[in-house]
């Protein structure tokens, strides 16, 4: 084999090898973040104003903060479903209300702007607003409870507590009965909210969605994750 020969056959490998790490790096790493967390709600070093209530009793209202958010969490298939990549999107434009009745939370209701929806890839931003979610015809996503949420016990200060939250989840158009794992903190004056693990799965054909498909590339898996993290106030 002649040098020439050597030399172009380095010049290809180095090439490859350069390819794979670009495509690695800027497609198929993971940059999603972290899934919902308690710890994450709020700004560091700061309280809500106002005094600690003597109980958790009453109405609240979700205060928009750092690391309040509503969102999704999927897979991304490339290369025939072999390579598979999370991507999540998130929305910091919630809102909605809570009450607290000793040891049941009998009514709460939150609203979510899909249109804000925001990832780490503007294409993928771009791509579900007419597909996908497609949040220009469908622009907001609902949760409200249908039976009140039985608690272990009345709130205590500073004690995390996991419950399930029935209620109906209205997204792409199409309203189902859901069943949403939470776990939540009453700090006195706050009461911080989020989804546990991955989120509450979502099966993208009971909402009428369908999955986003760039032919020979990549293609969004079948079903998600929607998760949350929340924060409310006294209302």
């Amino acid at each position: 084999m002649s040098k020439t020969v050597k030399m172009v056959l380095g010049i290809v490998a180095v090439v490859v090898v350069i390819g794979g790490a670009g495509l690695y790096w800027f497609v198929l790493r993971d940059t999603s973040d972290k899934t919902a967390s308690l710890d994450a709600i709020g700004t560091p070093g700061t309280t809500v104003a106002g005094p600690a209530k003597a109980s958790a009793d009453g109405a609240w209202k979700l205060k928009q903060d750092s690391g309040v958010f509503a969102g999704y969490r999927v897979q991304e298939l490339f290369g025939g479903a072999t390579i598979k990549k999370t991507a999540n999107g998130r929305s910091a434009d919630v809102s909605g209300t809570m009450t607290v009745s000793g040891s049941s939370i009998p009514a709460a209701e939150i609203k979510v702007n899909t249109t804000k929806l925001v990832s780490d890839e503007t294409r993928r931003d771009s791509a579900i607003m007419s597909r996908g979610l497609e949040t220009q015809k469908f622009p907001e996503a609902t949760f409200k409870l249908t039976s009140p949420i039985a608690l272990p016990s009345a709130p205590v200060a500073n004690q995390e507590m996991s419950v399930t939250a029935k209620g109906d989840l209205t997204l792409h158009g199409t309203t189902k009965s859901v069943e949403v794992p939470l776990k939540a903190t009453w700090t006195g004056n706050q009461i911080k909210v989020a989804t546990v693990g991955d989120g509450l799965p979502i099966v993208m054909a009971d909402y009428g969605i369908s999955p986003i498909e760039i032919p020979g590339f990549v293609k969004t898996d079948d079903n998600g994750t929607l998760e949350m993290q929340l924060l409310f106030v006294p209302a």
